[in-house]
């Protein structure tokens, strides 16, 4: 199965100014009807649409509309060029509601409960608050810490699993290294 190329009206507007595929070659390449594109050639469909050049866009090469012009029952075949899409594991910071605002010192209240091998900074980074504050409600002496309820960032969407688990993982090994560091001393 062949694919359509990227605006096929457009696509078609530019093949039938600029090369001399019969219409039919240009509708089974755009995924469009022979009727419309005889109406493109007319000027009666796609009024005010710019053409759009598939041999710039990389979706087909010079010579392709050559051998198709030339022998026209030769369909044009788009080029299949396959691109990579990383996925980047940065988190992209975004704007946070008044309402789930409040939720952060309780996440950070949470994860000091329950996992108390993380560090200050590694809270601060997960929740997104500063690590004054995670410090401070560590010590109890957050401003308004006798209104905290510890409630589970990861079911609150603040962040997901996986990074949790991450940071857990890099704050085990660092609590294992500190370890052997003492036990060297002693």
């Amino acid at each position: 199965m062949s694919k359509a190329p990227l605006m096929p009206m457009a696509t078609a507007v530019w093949l039938v100014e600029n090369t001399s595929l019969t219409f039919k070659q240009i509708a089974d390449f755009c995924k469009l009807h022979e009727v419309e594109i005889q109406g493109i050639a007319d000027g009666e469909v796609a009024k005010g649409i710019v053409g759009y050049n598939p041999i710039i866009s990389g979706q087909l090469t010079r010579e392709e509309i050559k051998l198709s012009s030339e022998n026209n029952k030769r369909p044009l075949n788009i080029i299949n060029v396959e691109i990579e899409i990383k996925n980047t594991e940065n988190k992209i910071k975004k704007y946070v509601p008044l309402s789930k605002r409040q939720d952060k010192p309780d996440s950070a209240l949470w994860l000091i409960k329950n996992h108390s091998i993380l560090k200050d900074s590694q809270i601060a980074r997960l929740v997104g608050i500063t690590k004054n504050s995670v410090t401070s409600i560590r010590n109890k002496s957050y401003w308004n810490y006798n209104n905290l309820i510890a409630k589970d960032p990861v079911a609150m969407g603040m962040f997901t699993q996986k990074e949790l688990g991450l940071s857990i993982e890099k704050a085990e090994k660092r609590f294992q290294k500190e370890k052997k560091i003492k036990k060297n001393v002693i």
